[in-house]
């Protein structure tokens, strides 16, 4: 009887020999290619070191156009000092109203440009910063002399550790190392 006219093969039933043959070499072969992924994948996976995370050109220029003003308004601290110093309530309230109002919008474009693992130390720097600037102005406007030399101490101190956040390329590229 020739072997493609023979009937179907109830369930169960044995194998005639050559197709029982074929079906232990075809598992073989099976068993032969499945080995062989698993040891490429096993061989892609292991040893690699994963590259750290980088910012890429883009987020570095829009974090340097950012620091730029930020490093700016950092720039007129020894402007405000003297301010406070002389208890000048207007032209400080004036100070903070006007170049350095732009500072929390800064800080915030450029958290957004950091590396996720640093985003939370600099938007907690950022708050306690803008934090420092509301109460400078709050002790301008209630004319406390105490106070206002008390909080330009923070704002002071605010800027600085918040500059110390920005990437370095950035801080080489504005020539701040």
């Amino acid at each position: 009887m020739d072997p493609l006219m023979a009937p179907v093969m109830a369930p169960g039933a044995p194998a005639p020999a050559p197709f029982a043959t074929l079906l232990q070499s075809l598992r073989r072969l099976l068993m032969v290619a499945l080995a062989a992924v698993l040891c490429v994948n096993l061989a892609a996976c292991s040893g690699a070191q994963a590259q750290p995370p980088t910012l890429s050109t883009e987020d570095i220029a829009s974090i340097e156009r950012q620091a730029e003003g930020f490093l700016a308004a950092r720039d007129r601290l020894p402007e405000l000092a003297d301010l406070v110093n002389r208890r000048d309530w207007t032209f400080t309230r004036n100070l903070i109203h006007g170049p350095m109002q732009e500072v929390g919008r800064q800080m915030l474009y450029i958290n957004q440009r950091l590396l996720p693992d640093d985003q939370p130390e600099a938007e907690r720097l950022a708050a306690q910063l803008k934090r420092s600037l509301a109460q400078l102005d709050e002790a301008a406007r209630l004319q406390d002399a105490e106070a206002l030399r008390k909080t330009y101490i923070a704002v002071a101190s605010g800027f600085g550790k918040y500059a110390q956040i920005l990437p370095a390329q950035v801080k080489e590229d504005l020539k701040q190392i």
